[in-house]
């Protein structure tokens, strides 16, 4: 409980942002509130997402507040704010103009869109945001309960050579789990750990850089991160558009009546609401599935019991049930805080928004997420327990405000689906490359950044998923050190991983997860 307590007067009590009327407004909370208005009109700009806000705000807010200890709360605010907002956002253009804003609103428009063309607009934004954020806090419960609970776990139980095994299951589930196939996950794995590996490690001398002086310090990860991420999609999208690829579809509506929840909408979503947000955290605990393939499962099962209960006046999914946005909306946004399972308790990031999160704690420096993080200490303060139950607060916060004013200014953000593509991605190109050189003002990471654009770029016209690039070049360090260590400790055992039957357990099961979790072709773009 004083750990609890400390959490929320590190957030309260942290530095001030400004005064106003006299009255210091710190500047956690403050920039938590920024954070998820920005969120929410990123989500509801198609073409734009959470994460490439956050890889932006990112190198600017480190510039901002510095790096110092105190600025971590701050920074995690606002981009725990961008990551919640924008879920809630993305249902936005996806029910008033059939265009998910984000990947994972897609299955919103199945029933969204329609219930705009008969005229209930209002309404189905209403169900949209209850669900989402329902999903949302249930999910973050789950993340308080079972991230502390995980990481004791982990500490007390596994030695060296399984976590090392861990680290290796976790990389081989994050590579079968996204893109079209499990080899292509592997090569983008291999790919991100090879990229990692130049100029680093325990040798006298730069591994791997081909006698050539500019790799002498290794890839900047600000810039390799953003250039896979960001530039990537923003070249991707652009030749989208150049082909004629995208399209907008605008709405006639008719008139159904007064707009808004009606008396029994809630009793009516509920289950559906329930069951996708259980169905949302389960799916977001583990790294790398995704919020995308959480909404599919939660619309499917939601359609089969919903045929079986409806009544006959009642919409069938797919002609504007309420049931189907409820279902989507709440297994999508319910990945979002148990996302955070991983990345707290092992270090693991599970998705994109993670890896901002675990990119802002390593440039900062003072909070390393993994098992050390809940490490309760007597009679020393442990400071990084302070940061987690500080990040706690920060997330409880952020679902109070999204229930309070994040449905007002959700439904106010229908005009941000109205701005062409074609302007939006050149200001975000033109701030993206500002942030780089911001936090790194050589020209030779401009230029690694376009490099791994056009890397990314490469992956998603090959079809190669570039989330498990990401992935892997963000733990290969983390990776080498563990095995390095392993070996060692066990005295230079070149079976090291297979010393222990729980070790053996992991490397057994991320052989069978290479071998078992094929899948069909055509997925997704990864």
């Amino acid at each position: 409980m004083d750990y609890v307590l400390m959490g929320i007067g590190a957030v309260f009590g942290g530095p001030e942002l400004f005064s106003l009327a006299g009255i210091g407004i710190p500047a956690a909370p403050a920039m938590l509130f920024l954070g998820l208005l920005t969120g929410i009109a990123v989500g509801a700009t198609p073409g734009l997402a959470g994460p490439m806000a956050m890889a932006v705000s990112l190198p600017i807010l480190i510039s901002i507040f510095g790096v110092r200890p105190d600025a971590l709360l701050p920074v995690f605010g606002f981009l725990i704010g961008i990551m919640k907002g924008a879920t809630v956002g993305g249902a936005v253009p996806a029910v008033l103009f059939n265009i998910p804003g984000t990947p994972d609103a897609f299955m919103t428009t199945l029933d969204g869109y329609p219930m705009t063309r008969r005229g209930m607009p209002r309404r189905a934004l209403k169900i949209a945001h209850l669900s989402s954020v329902t999903g949302d806090t249930l999910s973050d419960i789950a993340l308080f309960v079972c991230a502390p609970f995980l990481a004791v776990l982990v500490e007390r139980f596994l030695d060296l050579p399984e976590k090392t095994a861990l680290i290796l299951l976790s990389l081989t589930f994050i590579a079968a789990v996204m893109g079209s196939s499990v080899g292509k996950g592997l090569i983008a794995i291999g790919l991100g750990m090879l990229a990692a590996m130049v100029a680093t490690g325990q040798d006298f001398h730069p591994r791997l850089t081909l006698r050539i002086e500019a790799l002498g310090q290794g890839f900047p990860m600000v810039s390799a991160v953003l250039g896979i991420l960001i530039l990537g999609e923003i070249f991707w999208t652009l030749d989208d558009h150049w082909r004629g690829r995208v399209s907008r579809d605008t709405a006639q509506t008719a008139d159904a009546g007064p707009d808004g929840l009606r008396k029994g909408d809630v009793k009516r979503i509920l289950p559906h609401v329930l069951r996708s947000s259980l169905i949302g955290t389960v799916i977001g605990a583990l790294p790398g599935v995704g919020s995308t393939l959480a909404a599919t499962l939660g619309y499917t099962w939601g359609r089969k019991v919903h045929a079986r209960r409806k009544t006959p006046e009642q919409a069938d999914f797919g002609e504007g049930a309420p049931e189907g946005i409820a279902a989507t909306e709440a297994a999508n946004s319910a990945v979002s805080g148990a996302n955070l399972i991983p990345v707290l308790s092992l270090g693991i990031p599970g998705n994109a928004a993670a890896v901002f999160l675990i990119l802002a704690a390593d440039s900062i420096g003072g909070f390393n997420p993994g098992p050390g993080v809940f490490t309760f200490s007597h009679p020393q303060i442990n400071p990084e327990l302070v940061v987690a139950f500080g990040i706690f607060t920060l997330m409880a916060l952020g679902n109070l405000l999204n229930w309070t004013i994040g449905g007002a200014f959700m439904r106010c953000m229908g005009i941000m689906s109205r701005v062409p593509i074609r302007y939006l991605l050149p200001v975000v190109l033109l701030v993206t490359l500002t942030a780089i050189y911001v936090q790194d003002p050589r020209l030779g990471a401009l230029w690694t950044a376009f490099g791994f654009g056009v890397l990314g770029y490469l992956f998603r016209c090959l079809r190669i998923p570039h989330l498990p690039f990401v992935i892997a070049f963000i733990l290969a360090g983390s990776l080498e050190n563990a095995a390095r260590q392993a070996f060692s400790a066990t005295g230079g055992d070149p079976f090291f991983l297979f010393s222990s039957w729980v070790s053996t357990a992991f490397m057994l099961m991320a052989i069978a997860t290479v071998f078992l979790a094929g899948r069909a072709p055509g997925e997704g773009r990864g």
